[in-house]
């Protein structure tokens, strides 16, 4: 089949059903439909073993697949790891919407890593020196990464500030390196280490911590949409979506729960293809505040013709090579699956995914509320929890639903009468 994301009634089809078209859409192979079709998390024990310390099982989350995604004018299914319901609904939704007048336009910086040494009794005169020994620092590093050097890639330049601290100044000497499609947090270590000595002789001083930060900055990832005005619900949902979204650009408290909705789409994608996910979010967080005041990630305005306009401006230190995706197999089908051709278009994806979420989240809230279409999913856990049939599910949901009692006890009781 043809790579179209907009698949109606994906989520009526049955498992067998689902598979054969992603099968279908990404060229899977036998061996990772029989992957996908474990369910099992891809991973045993023994290779958990090698990943972590002190293993002693597996925790299996769900993988789901958000449909309608167009991005820079190409479709992709979307991969999600995640275990609260509505998320990959929404996200469908919201790519849906945006997909009437296009999709998704969405632009990636280089993939520029930083790593940090931080100097205790650096001596006067310490800036100048390091730029007399910068060739020297930078071959140190390059020396590192066989791999980066061939690809014309690697450690590019080396700066310092000074910082005052409770303790004492510090002088923090910084590597610029272009990762490529690598995350690229063990190469961005392992030159800091070996730029360290260098460091130290040209500054007179000690070094303490060498490390990358995960403030990635020069990776940048931008993701914008026009969401068509009565595809939205009209003007006026336009103008309450651009309200609540005042709302969450002004006030701490919305802001970070507004923000937790975008991160359920970026760092589901995340986990699904094997990112740091933690790193991203700290990343995100971090540039929200970026003016002194956590405000929300994504902004929200209207166009001349009174279309809703979206934009999301994030850091994203991702990859394509290296780290997870190249031990679980079930990270590599869910990478394979999205069709990511670089680290850059990867971080496109995620960022759209954290737009798309976030758009279907302020809707609801704006016009029916949250709960509504969250509490029937919810009420789907609590049947399958309360242990009915598979086939007696959809009525107890709906009689929960229309009783107005969503609960546990309730949809035992319902099960133990089937």
């Amino acid at each position: 089949m043809s790579r179209d994301s907009a698949i109606p009634g994906f989520f009526r089809k049955s498992h067998r059903e689902r598979l054969k078209i992603l099968g279908d859409f990404a060229g899977l192979s036998d061996d990772e439909m029989d992957i996908l079709a474990q369910s099992t998390g891809g991973i045993g024990f023994e290779q958990a073993d090698k990943m972590i310390e002190n293993a002693i099982g597996t925790f299996s989350l769900p993988v789901g697949v958000a449909t309608n995604f167009r991005i820079n004018g190409r479709d992709h299914l979307v991969p999600m790891v995640i275990e609260e319901p509505s998320v990959v609904a929404a996200a469908s939704k919201g790519a849906k919407t945006a997909r009437v007048r296009g999709g998704f336009a969405a632009e990636a910086d280089g993939s520029y890593s930083t790593g940090q040494i931080q100097i205790l009794g650096a001596g006067e005169g310490s800036a100048a020196r390091l730029a007399e020994s910068e060739p020297d620092i930078l071959r140190a590093a390059n020396a590192k990464s066989s791999t980066l050097s061939r690809l014309g890639k690697g450690a590019r330049s080396v700066s310092c500030r000074e910082i005052r601290t409770d303790s004492k100044d510090m002088l923090i000497v910084e590597l610029l390196i272009d990762v490529g499609d690598a995350m690229g947090a063990n190469v961005t270590n392992s030159m800091c280490e070996a730029a360290a000595p260098l460091v130290e002789e040209a500054t007179g001083g000690t070094a303490l911590l060498k490390i990358l930060s995960n403030y990635s900055t020069r990776r940048m990832v931008r993701a914008s949409a026009v969401f068509d005005r009565e595809a939205v619900g009209g003007p006026q949902v336009v103008d309450d979506i651009i309200d609540a979204y005042q709302f969450a650009r002004h006030d701490v408290h919305r802001a970070v729960t507004h923000n937790k909705g975008v991160m359920n789409g970026i760092v589901a994608v995340a986990a699904a293809t094997g990112q740091d996910g933690r790193a991203i979010e700290a990343a995100a967080h971090a540039y929200a505040a970026r003016d002194g005041t956590y405000r929300s990630l994504t902004e929200w305005s209207r166009d001349g013709d009174g279309n809703l306009v979206g934009r999301l401006e994030v850091p994203m230190a991702v990859g394509t090579v290296g780290g997870i995706v190249n031990v679980h197999p079930l990270a590599r089908i869910c990478s394979k699956i999205l069709g990511a051709r670089s680290a850059g278009e990867l971080g496109c994806i995620i960022a759209a995914t954290g737009l798309a979420q976030n758009y279907s989240a302020i809707r609801a809230l704006a016009t029916e509320g949250i709960q509504k279409g969250h509490m029937r999913l919810h009420a789907r856990n609590l049947a399958s929890a309360a242990g009915a049939a598979p086939g007696s599910i959809d009525g107890i949901v709906d009689r929960m639903v229309s009783e107005g009692n969503i609960s546990l006890s309730r949809a035992r009781d319902l099960a133990n009468r089937e």
